[in-house]
């Protein structure tokens, strides 16, 4: 299949492009690097509001929420192009694409302005705080409870794989509001300020880089949050969290494709693997462009969540035995560092590998996607 863009969608990328060269930071002004997926240095700050202010942020949302009321393929048209070109629009993109767009979804007018339009102006980070030792992806099981006490919630537990927590200023909290309904039912969802007395946030390093430490742990003990922060009805959290995982799967085979892409690019000489290669990546853009163009099933993300992150893991294996040892020296990237590319640090083929294990658990693990793929596609018993 050859798709053949419209002229009026091709209009639209060409203008976001002459946007780009006009406005991108270069290397010697994209300095520092951000330490974390909450941590904005000031002059990404300043380009993130600069992509909101002139419409270029999230170009579907209204233009008072940094859009201009953008199509599905007029936003596919800007990722494409910002992948194309190897850069985030965002350094907080659980902030951008979950929270944020959470808030707009199901927030209230004050709640919008209060922290929605904040994480767009990048005048503030959020983090997203639903892991849990032994509730991982099974978001049913949490166990972080908050018991209501006047105007406020009063929250104990604890969460863990909260990218970013230590550098945000809010977390968007899933917690157990009525231990006796049934467990998809008893769930709230909070707006949580990091410095509210009894949080506690512990950063902590991955396999592929130990120093690196964008993970966090954070304990909640007797941490009072005021009810006016509740996200959507309470006992309502399932609903929400369905959109906020919807908001952060939609486009993620994007990123998947664009990934393999770089592998094309800079290992074409295994030929044994280089068609299925092309094959997987074109067979991802075609089904996500077919979930994009509506009237799918929903459940249908989860196929692209699946293959896309499994494609992905199955490429990068490829790649660390095609270069051996050199994998674990050997840069990934042949354009020089530019802050603007959050890849450009993994400096190893290896550091790939590792690393792409995390995207067959995180947004949901390989096993639970099967699962939904099983139950509300193919119609399988539970």
């Amino acid at each position: 299949m050859k798709l053949t863009p419209d002229p009026e969608i091709e209009k639209f990328r060409a203008e976001f492009s002459a946007f780009l060269d006009a406005n991108l930071p270069g290397p010697e002004e994209a300095v520092p690097r951000p330490r974390s997926s909450a941590d904005i240095p000031e002059w990404a700050r300043r380009w993130q509001r600069k992509q909101f202010d002139a419409g270029w942020l999230l170009p579907g949302n209204p233009p008072e929420y940094g859009g201009r009321n953008a199509t599905l393929p007029q936003q596919l048209a800007h990722l494409e192009e910002l992948s194309r070109r190897r850069i985030y629009h965002s350094f907080n993109p659980q902030g951008l694409g979950i929270v944020a767009a959470s808030l707009l979804t199901f927030g209230t007018e004050e709640q919008k302005r209060r922290w929605a339009v904040p994480i767009l102006r990048a005048e503030m980070t959020a983090a997203l705080g639903m892991s849990e030792p032994g509730a991982g992806s099974d978001l049913a099981g949490l166990r972080t409870r908050a018991v209501l006490d006047g105007d406020e919630f009063v929250v104990n537990g604890q969460k863990v794989w909260t990218s970013g927590a230590h550098d945000a200023d809010v977390l968007l909290t899933f917690v157990r509001t009525d231990p006796d309904a049934p467990k998809h039912k008893g769930i709230s969802v909070l707006v949580v300020p990091t410095g509210s007395e009894g949080l506690v946030r512990r950063p902590f390093g991955s396999i592929a880089a130990p120093d690196d430490h964008d993970f966090n742990e954070v304990f909640f003990t007797d941490v009072r949050v005021p009810r006016a922060n509740l996200l959507g009805p309470l006992h309502g959290g399932w609903g929400v969290a369905h959109g906020s995982l919807g908001h952060e799967r939609t486009l993620l085979w994007l990123s998947y494709a664009d990934w393999m892409s770089y592998l094309i690019e800079d290992s074409p000489s295994v030929r044994e693997w280089y068609a299925t290669l092309l094959m997987d990546r074109q067979a991802l853009r075609l089904l996500g462009y077919r979930q994009l163009a509506g009237g799918r099933d929903p459940a249908e993300l989860s196929v692209l969540k699946l293959f896309g992150s499994e494609a992905v893991q199955e490429a990068s294996l490829h790649a660390l035995e095609e270069h051996g040892p050199d994998s674990l020296v050997h840069p990934t990237l042949t354009a020089p560092s530019n802050h603007m590319d959050l890849d450009d640090h993994y400096a190893s083929w290896f550091e790939r590998y590792a690393r792409s294990f995390g995207g067959t658990i995180a947004g949901g693990t390989s096993e639970i996607q099967r699962n939904i793929i099983a139950e509300r596609i193919l119609g399988l018993p539970r």
